[in-house]
């Protein structure tokens, strides 16, 4: 690495510090490729996170336009090429990966790619990601690999460091799950234990004035009273407690951003494809912001649970002054008119009260094997 140029060692080291900067695992993972491909100069980079079920959890591409990634369809699976780095843990450069007796061919709006590098990245013995380049931009002769020993040394020291960052971002993320998990339970203690004594409390007021009002009605009214003042600190407490129990996230990222982790880590967790779009989203009020969250949370939780999914698209875009939430699903679906049934199984009650009360409005579109949209649509504040 010494007779490397001064320029190339200071890009290695902006790469790093890039990547240590990001806590966000999908961050990481942009960064990660978008170094790689501008360290060794290479038309087209890519880094798979592998799932438990022979496919990408994640896929993430550097050099392809979004148009083109939506066209080129559903995401991998580990074949070819792609499962030599997972299984076989070596580094692989071709000069045409075309010609490899392990190449599977490639949809039809893929880019043609030529020659190839590819290693995994590894976190100890275990492989968690996958990191491909292509098409590296410089002279070479008729095929040959344009990618050198030099650029290999390079990749493997960016994939050794890319194996750290990832796996503090995901450590990150756990422990943000963990510290939200335990401040609700937290909450939810507080929230019994307060409550509880305050209902004892009207309990035992009302139950005073009730003996009181044939013999002695004006201190049963005293009593009365005393009930309406300690239910009036009760409503107190159960409003306060909704505000806190409000996902802390919520607070601190928004709605969108919130929103993206959670889908982000179903993506992970299932082997059905979920996925976001955001479209010129602004800063709603809470209650609204809730609304919309919990009623994502419930539709996606009965497209992956219930349904049989095996994708789930969430969309959140401005509409007019306020926004618009649509989830849509290609799982076993429903006929809606069996309301009472379909109602209590999906939790479609919550999610039109979860509308209404808000001032929004829900629609629902299914039909038995035509999978689900659920649209929920809310003012501006």
């Amino acid at each position: 690495m010494s007779h490397r140029p001064r320029s190339g060692l200071y890009a290695v080291s902006s790469a790093l510090l890039a990547m240590s900067r990001h806590l966000e695992v999908r961050d990481v993972l942009k960064t990660i490729v978008a170094s790689a491909r501008e360290l060794l100069d290479a038309e087209y980079a890519a880094l798979g996170v592998p799932d438990d079920h022979g496919g990408f959890a994640q896929f993430v591409v550097d050099g392809v336009s979004d148009e083109q990634w939506k066209s080129i369809g559903p995401l991998p699976r580990q074949h070819g090429i792609l499962a030599a780095m997972l299984h076989e843990a070596r580094a692989e450069r071709l000069a045409d990966v075309r010609k490899d007796p392990r190449f599977e061919g490639w949809p039809r709006a893929h880019p043609e790619m030529s020659d190839f590098i590819g290693l995994p990245v590894r976190d100890g013995e275990e492989i968690i990601a996958a990191l491909f380049l292509a098409n590296k931009r410089c002279p070479k002769a008729e095929g040959s690999c344009g990618f050198t020993e030099d650029d290999e040394e390079l990749l493997s020291i960016l994939a050794q460091h890319a194996a750290i960052a990832l796996t503090n971002a995901r450590l990150y993320e756990r422990s943000r799950e963990l510290t939200i998990a335990e401040e609700r339970s937290r909450l939810a203690h507080e929230l019994h234990d307060a409550v509880s004594q305050k209902l004892f409390s009207l309990r035992l007021t009302a139950q005073a004035a009730a003996a009181l009002v044939d013999r002695d009605p004006g201190r049963a009214k005293g009593e009365l009273q005393h009930v309406a003042a300690l239910a009036a600190e009760a409503a107190d407490e159960l409003r306060a407690a909704v505000v806190e129990l409000r996902p802390a996230a919520l607070d601190e990222d928004g709605l969108l951003a919130t929103l993206r982790t959670q889908v982000q880590v179903l993506d992970r967790a299932h082997s059905a494809r979920v996925t976001l779009t955001g479209r010129g989203v602004r800063a709603l009020p809470a209650a609204q912001e809730e609304a919309l969250l919990r009623v994502a949370q419930e539709a996606l939780h009965n497209a992956l649970r219930h349904a049989g999914a095996e994708r789930v698209d969430v969309l959140l875009e401005k509409r007019g002054p306020g926004a618009v939430l649509r989830v849509t699903d290609d799982g076993s679906g429903f006929d809606p008119t069996a309301v009472r049934r379909a109602g209590r199984h999906l939790g479609l009650g919550s999610m039109h009260d979860r509308a209404s009360g808000v001032g929004g409005r829900l629609t629902v579109e299914s039909a038995p094997g035509k999978g689900t949209v659920i649209e929920m649509e809310v003012p501006g504040g």
